[in-house]
């Protein structure tokens, strides 16, 4: 079956009259022009308070979405500034050298050995030089008392208490 042959719904001089009706009621109706701008002349008044013109709001954006590229924003800005601290500290550690360690570890080591001397005068002062001269029989009497307990099976433990 051949669509371009078949004869479908009114003949062709009857369509081509309701064609030219159509188009010819379309062009007798007038052109709809929407204005794309607008300009007010009126000049606004010398002194006192203008009154307020409402403004449409025309977001392009949601203001949620534009809360989270805020966030966006501030969290990059901050890891950028932590990246540039860890940078500059590993850089300072990779210029270390043994004669930069040890001028820096040079005064603790210093103080450490000063204390240590300090410490040791001050011992030998405050020892006193006592000799003790028995004269007599010395006992020596010892008195143990052990109180052992275990407890646990597993992780036992065994506490003894000597007196």
């Amino acid at each position: 079956m051949d669509p371009l042959h078949t004869r479908h719904g009114m003949p062709e001089s009857e369509a081509a009259a309701e064609a030219r009706r159509l188009i010819d009621d379309w062009a007798g109706k007038p052109v709809r022009h929407h204005p794309t701008s607008f300009r007010d002349d009126t000049e606004p008044p010398a002194f006192g308070t203008t009154p307020p013109v409402k403004q449409e709001d025309h977001r392009i954006v949601p203001a949620w979405a534009a809360g989270i590229a805020v966030a966006a924003v501030g969290v990059g800005a901050g890891i950028t500034g932590i990246g540039c601290g860890a940078w500059l500290v590993l850089q300072g550690l990779a210029s270390v050298t043994l004669t930069g360690v040890l001028m820096v570890t040079l005064p603790f080591a210093g103080l450490a050995m000063a204390a240590t001397a300090i410490g040791g005068a001050i011992s030998k002062a405050r020892s006193a030089v006592t000799k003790n001269i028995y004269e007599g029989p010395v006992t020596h009497h010892t008195e143990i008392h052990n109180n052992s307990t275990t407890r646990g099976a597993f992780f036992a433990r065994t506490r003894n208490e000597i007196r």
